[in-house]
């Protein structure tokens, strides 16, 4: 029984370019620190086998402390790793690939058709393929199957399972099929998919270990898996990600929006990056989403608030008055009616409100 783990995606010196610039250089130092996590991961659980299918860097040109950083925790780790460079590190000149000194116990497919690294010991073949450009519309699973040696064969790709268009490795569900390969591991797809299994293939995307930003939310990490000598595979999400990012709606309607915030939050999140968005009915001062965000702020390492409430229907209702409130808001209603976006609406909303508030000499705050 063979033990791995398969991660892709850590794409260090990411910029976090959302953030403030204290916090996102510290999100880059704990981005750093992940490969070394993972050293620790691997020697503590007894991992003989490391898949890691491509974008461990953002680009192509990584600072050379970083690649330096990643070879050394790789180095320490009491099992082969084996690297199938993506589209954001491909393997090209001044890659790091090719700059940095890498150790023994580290494999890197170079180039751009699968290649067969034998690992004779434990009867297993690797097969593995590089980008090396930008860019790999030829999908490298073409055309391909596993002998029938007695072997146990595991393919490594960075690529994309029937995608809509063939940018970056299109692979297609009846080649993997047709493979032989007891598992094919993925990378560049950053959320996590469920195990597929297509013939006797099982394949699978662990997603990236570290979200970057709102559009990877939820826990993130990497699969742990089994082989036996049948070729039958197991697999294990474990959740690693030091910090998660997550999206919270939150109706405010008949509610003080603080209190409807704080009953709908988990109870830990000061690790953790949220955007909530308010919807529902409020009334003309809004949900006071600055003053929100400010009073929270101590309750999340970051924390953005955006107001998506609506006026109660009651106010637009005072649009039939005779006087200038209601030839206000009987002007705004009709251009409210006949918006065609949400963002649209909620520009027209936060009109009124700014427009209300300015008749009754109120700060909107």
């Amino acid at each position: 029984m063979l033990k791995f783990i398969h991660g892709a995606d850590f794409h260090l010196d990411s910029a976090f370019a959302a953030l403030p610039p204290r916090q996102a250089a510290a999100r880059r130092r704990e981005s750093r620190e992940l490969p070394q996590r993972l050293a620790n991961y691997v020697n503590q659980n007894g991992i003989e086998l490391v898949l890691l299918a491509g974008d461990l860097f953002d680009s192509a040109s990584a600072y050379r402390d970083t690649a330096e950083s990643l070879s050394a925790a790789l180095g320490q780790m009491a099992a082969q790793v084996y690297i199938a460079p993506g589209n954001h590190d491909w393997y090209g000149p001044g890659s790091p690939y090719l700059t940095v000194q890498w150790p023994d116990n580290v494999h890197i497919f170079t180039q751009p058709h699968l290649e067969a690294m034998a690992w004779p010991e434990k009867r297993l073949v690797l097969h593995g393929a590089a980008f090396t450009a930008s860019e790999q519309s030829a999908g490298f699973l073409s055309g391909f199957a596993a002998p029938k040696d007695g072997n146990l064969h595991i393919g490594l790709l960075h690529g994309e399972i029937d995608p809509a268009e063939t940018r970056y490795d299109p692979i297609w569900k009846k080649e993997i099929a047709a493979s032989g390969l007891a598992y094919l591991a993925l990378g560049h797809i950053h959320k996590r998919t469920e195990p597929l299994t297509c013939g006797r293939t099982v394949c699978a995307w662990p997603g990236c270990p570290e979200g970057r930003g709102f559009d990877e939310l939820g826990e993130k990490g990497f699969y742990a898996g089994t082989i036996d000598d049948t070729g039958k595979v197991a697999l294990t999400f474990v959740p690693f990600a030091r910090r998660r990012y997550e999206i919270l709606t939150v109706d405010v309607t008949g509610q003080a929006p603080r209190a409807a915030i704080e009953a709908a939050l988990p109870a830990e999140t000061v690790q953790d990056l949220y955007r909530i968005l308010l919807t529902g009915e409020t009334g003309e001062g809004g949900a006071q989403a600055e003053a929100l965000q400010e009073a929270l702020a101590d309750r999340f390492y970051a924390l953005e608030i955006r107001d998506q409430t609506r006026l109660a229907e009651d106010l637009w209702a005072r649009a039939a008055e005779d006087s200038l409130r209601g030839l206000f808001l009987r002007d705004l209603k009709s251009r409210l009616d006949s918006a065609r976006t949400e963002e649209e609406r909620q520009r027209i909303t936060m009109a009124a409100r700014f427009g209300l508030a300015a008749l009754d000499h109120r700060d909107l705050g």
